[in-house]
């Protein structure tokens, strides 16, 4: 038998909700993007492919989040993928190379 003091309460669905601080930026929250996505949808928004995605997921090569066993991605995760895949214009000089000379037919 429960005493007063033990009784136990339902969460409110506001009690629910993640804190503020660690909604990712444009979460639902404040009426942007959803706060966890599948691996579909975060494929789509990246415009690649689910097998591409799910196989560097699996094989821990981008960031991602598990639920249980399930796999989605955040924002912040997307945003990452992103930014890792980044690549700025290159120094070299592709028509040749200090040092090597172009070989001619003789």
């Amino acid at each position: 038998m429960q005493t007063d003091h033990e009784v136990i309460r339902r969460p409110d669905a506001a009690e629910l909700e993640l804190p503020r601080h660690s909604q990712p930026a444009g979460s639902a929250a404040d009426g942007g993007h959803r706060l966890l996505y599948t691996p579909a949808a975060a494929a789509e928004r990246l415009t690649v492919s689910e097998s591409w995605l799910r196989r560097k997921a699996g094989q821990r090569l981008i960031p991602c989040t598990f639920v249980g066993k399930h796999l989605r991605f955040t924002e912040d995760d997307l945003r990452a993928i992103v930014a890792a895949g980044h690549r700025g214009p290159s120094n070299r000089d592709q028509t040749s190379r200090p040092g090597h000379r172009r070989r001619t037919r003789r």
